[in-house]
Parts: structure tokens; C-alpha cells; sequence
């Protein structure tokens, strides 16, 4: 019983006995084959990154190519490589046939490689948001243009491209951003995290107010069911009265509040003037809105100026006062 503990404290006095530190030589010989190592991690990850947008941009320029793809995609990371059987890929195919036929299925596939390969673009180190985000608006005003596909797909459309089988299977399901949405359906975050700010930065106040418009109108058509949707402009065409409750709470709560950021973005971007005037026939529209209150006080703290900005008004300097003169 007592061999076990003999024959580890020899071994680690054998190993303190052989102990040397690294040698000049012996650094630079581990540094070279570090830097060749990681050289070799980072042509094979590129390969893989341009494997897959090859892919990914074959595939959305059809519908057909689009689901070829995915079901490629779901055998390989869904069945081959967690080590299932071919047949039961085949029985999943076979139960999921109903919805894989859908024709808005095809269209949002499409539009989620179209997103897939923009998020890749904004995740390498030379990313141009500036070039990227006219590319990503025509993303999502085609998607918001297909009303059937926008009312029906909409679980698909709002899941991370990230965690899609796509990105999956060619194991780019690691990608990170910070300043790039990762769904075609985070309006928000495209909004202010790319558009709004470019527009700020250009000082064009007209693009911003347009882009303001467009995202409300947009998150809007997010409420809408697909039988309240024209064929033209994907407007609804609903009577008030037979709204859903998620489109009524909308138009009540949410599209008010998007109105009033609007116009407070709009005031300190320099449009004080037409904004102030639109704020004031906000609040007086919408006085029975839970943020009304909130709304009259942020206005009074913009009409008021800080103390630093207002006007200092001059203090006459009082008059010297007459020395008496020395006695003779």
C-alpha cells in the first residue's frame, strides 16, 4: 500500500533534479513553431469562412438552391456529425415535408443567407458598416415587401444566423459582433446600432427623419396578420375594429413612444425649431399615453438651458472709493 506514495515523490524528485529554465534558443525555437501553428489555425479558418459564403451565396439566388442547401446543412450538423443513422435523417425528412414545401419557407431561407453572408462581411477585421448598411436596409425592405413570408416565418426569420444550421454545419457558429444585429428582424439594433448613426454623422437630418419613418412603419408591419396585408405595399387594410390585441397595443403604446424618440433625435441633431412643435402637438395628441408625463418633462428639460448655456448678465464694477488724504 505504500508503494503508490514511494513512487510519486521519487518521480517528482527526479523531475526537480532535471528542472532547467528555458534558454534564449529554446524561446525562439517555441515562439517560431507558436507563429506557425497559429499561421496554419488561421488558413484553415479562412478556408472554412470562404468555403461557406461561396455556399451561402450560390445557394440565395433561388429558392430551390436555398432548401437543397439547408436540408445539406440539417443532415450534416443534425444527424452525421452527432453520429445518427441515415434513416433516421430520412424519417425526419419525411415528417418535416409539409412544412419544407412551403413556398414562404424557401423565401425566408433566402433571405437568412442573404443576412448570413452580411454578418460574416461585418465580422472581419476590415468591416465597413458604412458600405454594409445600404446592403443590409435592401435586406430587410425586401423582407418586409414579402408579406407572406414576413406573417408565416417569422420564428425562422427572428433565430440568430449564428445558430442556424447553415453556420453550423461549416462551424462558424462562433462568430461574434457587437455593432451588427444577427437576425434581419432586430430593427432596433440595425437602426441605432448602423443607419442612425450614419445619419448623425452626415448631419442629414432629412435621411434621419426618413429612417425614423421607415423603422416605425417597419415594426409596425411586424404586428400585422397576413390576412390584413394588401397585395401592393404590405400595408394593413384591417378595419380598427377586428385588429389582434399585439397590433393594438402597438399602435397605442409602442409607435407613440418610437414617435417621441424621433423627435427628440431629430431636436438634438440640430432640427430644434419644426421638432419642438411636432413634440408639443405629440403630447397633446396622445394625453392619455402611460408616458405622457415623462414626455412633458423631457420637453421642459430641453426648452431649458443648462446653466453653463445661459446668459451671463454683466455686474456693473462698483465705484472706487475716495482715499482720504493725509493730514498736513
Amino acid at each position: 500500500m505504500r508503494v503508490l506514495p514511494l513512487f510519486l515523490c521519487l518521480a517528482v524528485l527526479s523531475v526537480t533534479a532535471v528542472a532547467e529554465p528555458l534558454s534564449s534558443a529554446d524561446r525562439e525555437t517555441l515562439l517560431d513553431s507558436l507563429k506557425k501553428l497559429r499561421g496554419t489555425v488561421t488558413e484553415r479558418t479562412d478556408a472554412r469562412f470562404r468555403a461557406a459564403v461561396t455556399a451561402y451565396r450560390s445557394a440565395m439566388l433561388s429558392e430551390s438552391a436555398a432548401v437543397e442547401l439547408y436540408l445539406k446543412c440539417v443532415e450534416k450538423a443534425n444527424f452525421d456529425d452527432l453520429h445518427k443513422k441515415a434513416a433516421e435523417f430520412r424519417e425526419w425528412k419525411k415528417k418535416e415535408d409539409a412544412r419544407i414545401s412551403e413556398p414562404s419557407m424557401h423565401r425566408a431561407l433566402m433571405h437568412q443567407l442573404r443576412w448570413l453572408v452580411l454578418t460574416l462581411q461585418a465580422a472581419s477585421e476590415k468591416a465597413d458598416l458604412e458600405k454594409l448598411a445600404p446592403e443590409g436596409q435592401q435586406v430587410i425592405d425586401d423582407l418586409f415587401n414579402d408579406g407572406a413570408t414576413l406573417a408565416t416565418q417569422q420564428e425562422l426569420l427572428r433565430q440568430q444566423v449564428t445558430h442556424t444550421v447553415f453556420a453550423r454545419a461549416y462551424k462558424i457558429d462562433a462568430v461574434k459582433l457587437e455593432a451588427w444585429p444577427l437576425s434581419p428582424l432586430e430593427l432596433g439594433a440595425f437602426y441605432e446600432q448602423v443607419q442612425f448613426p450614419l445619419c448623425r454623422t452626415s448631419g442629414d437630418l432629412k435621411a434621419l427623419r426618413a429612417c425614423w419613418m421607415k423603422r416605425i412603419h417597419q415594426e409596425g408591419l411586424l404586428y400585422e396578420p397576413l390576412a390584413a396585408k394588401s397585395k401592393g405595399n404590405g400595408r394593413s387594410i384591417a378595419p380598427e375594429a377586428s385588429r389582434p390585441p399585439t397590433l393594438e397595443k402597438f399602435l397605442t403604446e409602442t409607435q407613440p413612444e418610437l414617435q417621441w424618440q424621433m423627435e427628440v433625435d431629430l431636436f438634438h441633431c440640430g432640427d430644434q425649431r419644426a421638432a419642438a412643435v411636432r413634440m408639443i402637438a405629440h403630447i397633446e395628441n396622445h394625453l392619455t399615453h402611460s408616458r405622457a408625463r415623462q414626455w412633458s418633462d423631457e420637453f421642459k428639460a430641453l426648452l431649458t438651458p443648462s446653466p453653463s448655456l445661459a446668459p451671463v448678465t454683466p455686474v456693473a464694477p462698483k465705484p472706487a472709493e475716495a482715499k482720504p488724504k493725509p493730514a498736513p
